[in-house]
């Protein structure tokens, strides 16, 4: 009874957060002391929709950014991950891929932006990418270490062993048991790209407005009802892959 009532809070709650911010991205004209706004309009919407609107140009660039992040970690991270699994000093290996999570984004922006200053890369896209790798690359390492277990090693030995090429190992052995892992391994930084703000603020030099950019510019702005669809926009995307996560992952593939 408690948990179906709990459930039922944080399901409301995750609502009516929708629908608050839903209800600001169509105001306009909110004036003290109205509890609505005075003009509902659907013209933000039109905007991002059917114009060139600065929050269109966000969202196409925070998907091209979230999914390149998604694809390079997750790809680089699990054959990393193995190269540690199998090396002599694994642990302090891992301690290496800890150490960007020590710091906050911001401070460890502040250290690498010399880097992307004499490289050329401060307020490109292909600068803030790398740079949200800094994070997300270690994140899928840590995140693949409890899947090359012994037992995991040992089959691929084994196949090898009974004349399999490595490639056909890959494909028809470790893929489709760490299917379930290359997934939540993309969505977790296909997210850790979608919410980061530090480094793409610093070196991005605010050039690259991603979704996370517009929405501080707007509550800077006191911009209410375009900051409230770019926060829409940055919502929607967690609650569909936490719906794909429930649907498919969890259940089995």
């Amino acid at each position: 009874m408690g948990r179906k009532i709990l459930t039922t809070i944080l399901a409301s709650a995750i609502l009516l957060t929708f629908l608050f911010f839903g209800m600001l991205s169509v105001g306009q004209a909110w004036f003290y002391p109205g509890i609505l706004p005075q003009r509902f309009s659907l013209q933000s919407w039109q905007e991002l929709l059917v114009g060139q609107s600065e929050l269109q140009e966000g969202l196409l660039l925070s998907l091209v950014l979230g999914v390149g992040v998604a694809i390079l970690s997750t790809l680089s991270g699990f054959v990393i991950s193995k190269e540690i699994s199998r090396a002599k000093y694994k642990n302090r290996w891992l301690l290496l891929a800890y150490w960007p999570f020590v710091l906050s984004p911001v401070v460890l922006a502040i250290l690498v932006q010399r880097f992307f200053l004499l490289t050329g890369m401060s307020g490109e896209v292909i600068g803030v990418l790398l740079g949200q790798l800094i994070l997300a690359f270690p994140f899928a390492v840590i995140f693949f270490q409890s899947f090359w277990s012994h037992e995991v090693l040992q089959l691929e030995e084994q196949s090898q062993t009974l004349g399999a090429p490595a490639a056909y190992t890959l494909q028809n052995v470790l893929l489709p048991l760490a299917k379930p892992l290359l997934l939540i391994c993309f969505f977790q930084t296909f997210l850790i790209s979608w919410f980061e703000y530090g480094l793409t603020q610093f070196i991005g030099l605010g050039k690259v407005k991603t979704l996370t950019i517009l929405v501080f510019k707007y509550v800077n702005e006191a911009n209410i009802f375009h900051a409230a669809l770019a926060s829409l926009l940055i919502m929607l995307p967690p609650a569909l892959l936490l719906w794909l996560n429930k649907k498919f992952i969890f259940r089995g593939i």
